[in-house]
Formats: C-alpha cells, sequence, structure tokens
C-alpha cells in the first residue's frame, strides 16, 4: 500500500500563487508515476499534471499549461504543484495520485492510490 498526503491548499487571490505538496509513504519502491487531479463541486475529476518520477518527463492539462508545474524530490518522496496566475475557475479539491504504471498518465483509472485532497480556493 501507498499512503498519500497533501498540504499547502488555502485560500488566495486571483493572479496569485500557492505551492501544493504530497508526500508519500509506505510501499514506494517502485512508484513510478505521481499525479494531480483537481475535482470542483459539480463536476469530474479532472486531470492537471503528472510526473514520472524515475525520468524527466511531464505532462499538464490543457487548463493549466504554462501556469502549473510539477516537480519532485525522490529523495523526499515527495512531489509539488506550483500553481501560479490563478483563477477562479481553478477553486477545488486537489488530490494526489500515485501508481506502478512504468509511465505517468492523465488517466484516473490508472491511479490506485490517493490522498484525501487538499482545498485550493481563489477569489476574485
Amino acid at each position: 500500500q501507498v499512503q498519500l498526503v497533501e498540504s499547502g491548499g488555502g485560500l488566495v487571490q486571483a493572479g496569485g500563487s500557492l505551492r501544493l505538496s504530497c508526500a508519500a509513504s509506505g510501499r514506494t519502491v517502485g512508484v513510478h508515476a505521481m499525479g494531480w487531479f483537481r475535482q470542483a463541486p459539480g463536476k469530474e475529476r479532472e486531470f492537471v499534471a503528472a510526473i514520472n518520477t524515475n525520468a524527466p518527463r511531464t505532462y499538464y492539462g490543457d487548463s493549466v499549461k504554462g501556469r502549473f508545474t510539477i516537480s519532485r524530490d525522490n529523495v523526499k518522496m515527495t512531489v509539488y504543484l506550483t500553481m501560479n496566475s490563478l483563477k477562479p475557475e481553478d477553486t477545488a479539491i486537489y488530490y494526489c495520485a500515485a501508481s506502478y504504471i512504468s509511465s505517468a498518465s492523465n488517466r484516473r483509472s490508472e491511479y490506485p492510490y490517493w490522498g484525501q485532497g487538499t482545498q485550493v480556493t481563489v477569489s476574485s
């Protein structure tokens, strides 16, 4: 099992920045893909960003490209999501996800392990 704990959410004004963290523990050997998804009230959970932990590859959803950056610290087994130029439509619960798949994916079904989520609220 892999346990994921997110932190760093909060309330920010439009145009501001936040950095989310996701710390992984447990059976993390072999976890090659970690990602961030988000879910706004009344909407489906959508892909935000993903990263390979064993190769320099990152992937982003279209709505966050150029504003968000995903990064990792393999020693700490922590993944970060730096969010800049935040917009009110970025308001959602942000979830961290992890998988043993060999390459990061934008598909929810590829990730068996999920954190509890952290709330991000962007005011206009």
